[in-house]
């Protein structure tokens, strides 16, 4: 989502003021993209606990990082690159990610509702290593690259996860609508 050239002048604005110590202008920063970055946590965790404190750490961090902070592209892309990183390593800590992703592995699926809450549910049948890469492909625009980068991993390992998943998540909507039509 590109951010309207007047909201970037205000962010710049806002990153400045902040690197000066005012405390208002980093609380106006929290207030425009915490929300964001709470909703990628959770979606990455599917934990609330977890999202917070994630979305904590990230803020914690930028304010760590303010001087080095480019002003002159938007914030939230590099806060949701710290978050996704925080989620992957929490995930990491919490053993609930492997480096080989099996089917087997996978959570079963559950009933689905709105479309919306549908794919929220679906992404939540993965087990947590697997949602994790699906959504930072597929939501976040992380190519495979960066994400076999990031887990150590080939671009092809990414590609099979993503590749994988996909698949099992559209055969099971479809086995799901054959179901309800019969």
């Amino acid at each position: 989502m590109d951010i309207p050239a007047h909201a970037l002048l205000d962010e710049t604005t806002l990153l400045r003021k902040a690197r000066w110590g005012n405390h208002a202008a980093f609380a106006e920063l929290y207030r425009l993209h915490a929300s964001a970055i709470h909703t990628l946590a959770y979606r990455l965790t599917s934990n609330t606990a977890a999202a917070e404190d994630i979305t904590q750490e990230t803020f914690l961090k930028m304010l760590q990082f303010l001087n080095g902070i480019r002003d002159d592209v938007p914030l939230r892309p590099w806060l949701k690159k710290v978050a996704a990183n925080a989620a992957i390593d929490r995930l990491r800590k919490e053993r609930r990610f492997s480096a080989s992703e099996d089917e087997s592995e996978w959570i079963a699926p559950g009933p689905a509702q709105a479309q919306e809450v549908e794919m929220s549910h679906m992404l939540r049948r993965l087990e947590p290593s697997v949602r994790v890469v699906v959504w930072l492909h597929e939501m976040e625009g992380w190519t495979h690259a960066e994400l076999g980068t990031r887990f150590g991993q080939s671009a092809s390992w990414s590609k099979s996860i993503v590749s994988r998943a996909l698949e099992r998540l559209r055969r099971e909507l479809h086995e799901e609508n054959q179901h309800e039509h019969a």
